[in-house]
């Protein structure tokens, strides 16, 4: 899939009245404003990966609609006869606790089975110091090659980035 799309939703930043449109897309005349038909980030996601940042914003309505589209990969556009069978591989990411979330019954137990096959948890970089400086390394190198000059830190800049708190 390193070739095809990989299309980024930040689900705290679409309100719910678009959501179902903005995932799925929609036909001309759908809805007021609705001027010509427009795939959904899923459909545009094709053959290639849809990233679900933030996915424990999403409203509990937009969860179903999820779900339906994760149970038989089709998707139907806002105001379409037809579905579609869309080949596409989500990543979800959160910042919450989603199975605090699913006993609070404020995230579906069904979706999150769904999305949860194969967890990872990164700890925060203050948890992981030892990470730091190959991480400014590694951008220090990038971005010098980028602009074709060479940089480097201090001492000073070293040790005080090593000992922020990074919150």
């Amino acid at each position: 899939r390193s070739d095809k799309p990989l299309i980024k939703i930040n689900c705290g930043a679409i309100p719910e009245t678009l959501f179902e449109s903005e995932l799925f897309g929609h036909e001309k005349g759908a809805f007021t404003g609705a001027q010509s038909a427009k795939p959904g980030h899923i459909e545009m996601a094709h053959g290639g990966i849809l990233f679900l940042d933030e996915i424990a914003e999403l409203p509990l309505a937009s969860q179903v609609k999820l779900l339906r589209f994760l149970e038989d990969g089709e998707v139907t556009r806002l105001g379409a006869t037809k579905s579609r069978t869309v080949d596409v591989r989500i990543i979800a990411a959160t910042h919450a606790n989603l199975e605090q979330m699913v006993e609070d019954k404020l995230f579906r137990l069904d979706l999150y089975y769904r999305l949860n096959v194969i967890p990872l948890h990164i700890p925060a970089l203050r948890e992981r110091r030892d990470c730091v400086l190959p991480l400014l390394q590694h951008y220090i190198d990038l971005f010098s090659r980028k602009n074709d000059m060479k940089k480097r830190l201090t001492n000073a800049a070293m040790e005080t980035l090593l000992s922020y708190d990074w919150p």
